[in-house]
């Protein structure tokens, strides 16, 4: 968490450039998305630490509180969702795709909206879930699916594997329902969830995508 003076706001699935410079004024730049809802002055950063990366090892080993990094931003205006957009949404996730739809997750509760959400979020195994404690809470309009590609909880009623048409299917809304589809990840599993939809009926119009890359 960032408390940034002069903040001036942020839509939920907007990001934030992060720069750090050193003592001898060398600086590298990432982008990250912000997880927090609007809310004054804090903002919410989700790092995956990268091991051999410039950024994540500093921001996850090494940065204290009171220290001071720079931020520019928000940045984005399409992949964002409003409170008054009425139509039902579903957030498709994979891996740390997640943040920018917690966001979202996040500010529908903040403002009480009665807009109904499903998020499908796909990831390796149990371990790579990000917001556990939170997404296990009771979240009334809000329906979850979890997909693992390699390794599930015991007895869990899916087998491992890529997700699939079905499995969009059977845990999104239908295309006559008209609902605005954001899906966050990887280039290559937006690619293949952001196909999967359109081959399902949805409106190429109606999905918004965002993919991210190594982020070190």
């Amino acid at each position: 968490m960032f408390e940034v003076p002069d903040w001036p706001g942020h839509l939920a699935g907007q990001h934030v450039d992060l720069r750090l410079t050193a003592e001898d004024g060398y600086s590298t730049q990432r982008s990250y998305s912000l997880a927090s809802a609007p809310d004054g002055e804090s903002v919410e950063l989700t790092v995956q630490r990268v091991d051999d990366g410039e950024v994540s090892p500093y921001l996850t080993d090494e940065l204290a509180v009171g220290d001071v990094v720079e931020l520019r931003g928000p940045v984005g205006g399409w992949f964002v969702w409003r409170p008054e957009q009425k139509e039902p949404i579903l957030l498709v996730a994979g891996g740390s795709g997640v943040v920018p739809l917690m966001a979202m997750i996040r500010m529908r509760r903040a403002v009480g909206s009665r807009t109904p959400f499903k998020l499908v979020y796909s990831v390796r195994s149990p371990e790579y879930q990000l917001f556990v404690p939170e997404l296990r809470r009771d979240d009334p309009g809000l329906d979850k699916r979890y997909l693992y590609s390699r390794s599930t909880p015991p007895e869990w009623p899916r087998p491992p594997g890529r997700f699939t048409a079905s499995d969009l299917s059977g845990a999104g809304w239908p295309p006559d329902f008209e609902p605005t589809c954001y899906v966050c990840g990887s280039t290559g599993f937006v690619e293949t969830a952001a196909g999967l939809l359109v081959a399902l009926g949805h409106h190429p119009g109606r999905i918004r995508t965002e993919r991210f890359g190594p982020s070190g």
